[in-house]
């Protein structure tokens, strides 16, 4: 399943639990969106050029560094992660009462949670 179409269920099943409207958790969502396709894009960069890279000085002399994409991969990841705890506290804080604590809840199950 795409991350468009994972997307598209995790929407799903927060319209079935009510939350599918509420501003923060769709800016919050969106943001979580935003970040995946820029780990996808981070990731796809550091594949093509490797680990390390070089940086070509004045006078044509070149160094070796560790390739900027994986230090931006590790910061976006931090971000996401933290984004998505975000979105399981508006989840759990918008659930319908009367909804059981204990049961399993479809829209944390879709994000990958429990």
């Amino acid at each position: 399943m795409s991350l468009e179409q994972q997307a598209q269920e995790i929407l799903k099943i927060a319209e079935q639990h009510g939350v599918e409207q509420n501003f923060l958790f769709l800016t919050t969502f969106k943001r979580y969106q935003v970040q995946l396709k820029i780990l996808e894009d981070l990731k796809k960069k550091i594949e093509e050029s490797g680990a390390l890279v070089t940086k070509e000085y004045v006078k044509g002399r070149e160094n070796l560094y560790t390739n900027p994409a994986i230090s931006e991969f590790n910061k976006t990841s931090t971000s996401a992660n933290q984004t998505v705890a975000i979105l399981i506290k508006i989840i759990k804080s918008l659930r319908t009462d009367g909804e059981d604590d204990d049961k399993e809840d479809e829209l944390l199950k879709a994000l990958g949670i429990k």
